[in-house]
Formats: structure tokens, C-alpha cells, sequence
């Protein structure tokens, strides 16, 4: 297998850097010295006149988008118990909204050019008899469907439950455009497992994965920590030699939530996967 170097493969997550258009945005990922970047879809869809542009901007700038991004309404991230009641497409309140906000982020997608779009799904229930399983996974096929009509795949975060649940879900779901997006900080900061095991776990469905960093918490039942990459419980020597061993070759979204920092931390996050890979 010919596998690109690990520095060939970053990307930087937009949204992790907070911009107020494309032309900020631009400057920022200059600054950081990455020129691929996975793209929230959110701005373009929801204010045009400050993001319509952004496909000119970027081929100018030489920026190439390697995935899409979309949120879900009404999430509320306080806690672990709001995200679970709010989080992506589970409650039926904010559904329909949801649904034609994603047919909007498809047809997006597709003017883009983009081959993969990202999302959380939302908590996924553990036990099949769970009336929930049943609703989740008609409204993922939903979705799943709308995506794959136009040939684009579908990574789900990991993170909201173990990588056995969600391996489980990827097999009853059976859609061979529906992946997973892996991010070993959500293992630490949901309190979800080992990442170096999950990863395993959940090879044969990743379709990209994200450079994020976290401290466990102390506390069950509350948020972990997020931290700048190589300053957390990820043990990025051993992640990045079993992304290997389960064959994958895709892209590296450096992404950073927390912290005020954002440039900074991400250019430090580059320089420590350069320095691994040599």
C-alpha cells in the first residue's frame, strides 16, 4: 500500500477557528501554514452574502476543501445530559428543521465538488429494543440515501458512545456510503473507551479522522478536558502507527474547540505531527 506522509494529509477544521468570512479565514490557515481544510457548511448555507464566495476565494488562494461539515439546530453542549436530549438528529423536535436543513447542505455539497461531509448523528442507543434504535436508524438511512443519490459518503463523529455501539450501528445500517469520522479526543472527553482500541474497532469504517487532544475526566458523568494535541492522554505515536495497521490513508483534520489560542494550538498541533511522522 502506498500511504502518504502523515504532513501531506492535515487539513484544518474552519470551524475551529472561529472565522467571520472566507477572507479571514484564509489569512488564518496562512498563518498556520496548512492550505487544505475541512469545510462547515453552516456559513455557506445560512449567510451567503458573506460566504457565497468562498469556492473563488479559495482556488485564488490555493486552499483545497477535503471534506464538509454540517451541524444540527437546537444543540446544546453544557453537559453531557443536555448534548445527549439535544444532540443531532435524535430529537424529533428539531427534525424537520434538521431535514431540510441537510437536503440544503447536499445539494451544497455537491456544487462543491466534496466526496465526504461529516456530522454528529447524535447519541446512539446500545440496545436494539431501544424504540430509539428503531427511529435513529430510519432517520440515518434518511439521510444516508440523501447523500449517496449524489455520490458523496457520510463520516459520523465518534465519540457519544463506545466504538462497539457504533460498530454495531454501522452494521445494521448497512450503507456502504456511511462511515465514520475518528476523533480520539471525543473518546476521552465522553468517557467512551481507549482510543488506540477504538480505532481498531471501527477500521474498516473510517473515512477521515480528526488531530484533537483531551484529558479524561475525574468526575463520571461530566466533560473531559480538551487540550492542545500532544498535551493530552492521546498517544499519538501508537494512534498514528495502528491508523496504519488498519490500512488507512486518508485525510488528518487538526481541529481545537477550546482554548483562545486557535492559531497557535494548531500550528502546534502541524509541528507535532511532522515531528512523528520525521
Amino acid at each position: 500500500m502506498n500511504v502518504s506522509p502523515l504532513s501531506q494529509r492535515l487539513a484544518v477544521c474552519s470551524w475551529s477557528l472561529q472565522p467571520t468570512s472566507p477572507q479571514d479565514l484564509i489569512a488564518k490557515l496562512s498563518e498556520i501554514g496548512v492550505r487544505r481544510v475541512q469545510l462547515a457548511l453552516d456559513p455557506l448555507r445560512d449567510d451567503p452574502a458573506v460566504w457565497g464566495k468562498t469556492p473563488q476565494l479559495f482556488q485564488q488562494a490555493g486552499i483545497a476543501i477535503v471534506s464538509g461539515m454540517f451541524g444540527c439546530v437546537g444543540e446544546d453542549y453544557s453537559t453531557l445530559d443536555t448534548i445527549r436530549v439535544t444532540g443531532g438528529i435524535a430529537p424529533d423536535s428539531t427534525w424537520e428543521q434538521n431535514r431540510k436543513n441537510i437536503q440544503t447542505s447536499v445539494a451544497l455539497t455537491q456544487r462543491l465538488g466534496l466526496k465526504l461531509v461529516t456530522f454528529h448523528a447524535g447519541f446512539l442507543p446500545h440496545d436494539e429494543r431501544d424504540p430509539n434504535f428503531a427511529k435513529l436508524k430510519q432517520r440515518l438511512s434518511e439521510v444516508a440515501e440523501m447523500f449517496s443519490a449524489r455520490g458523496i459518503a457520510l463520516g459520523l463523529e465518534t465519540g457519544q458512545e463506545t466504538a462497539p455501539a457504533l460498530a454495531d450501528l454501522l452494521q445494521h445500517l448497512n450503507r456502504p456510503n456511511v462511515g465514520v469520522n475518528f476523533d480520539p479526543a471525543n473518546m476521552l472527553l465522553y468517557d467512551k473507551g481507549n482510543p488506540i482500541e477504538a480505532l481498531r474497532t471501527l477500521g474498516p469504517w473510517i473515512r477521515q479522522v480528526h488531530i484533537k487532544d483531551a484529558l479524561r475526566t475525574k468526575v463520571p458523568g461530566t466533560w473531559g478536558e480538551e487540550v492542545m494535541a500532544g498535551t493530552g492522554e492521546v498517544d499519538w505515536p501508537a494512534f498514528f502507527a495502528t491508523l496504519q495497521e488498519v490500512g488507512f490513508n486518508g485525510d488528518l483534520g487538526i481541529e481545537r474547540e477550546a482554548g483562545d489560542r486557535r492559531v497557535a494550538d494548531i500550528r502546534a498541533a502541524r509541528e507535532m505531527v511532522e515531528k512523528i511522522s520525521g
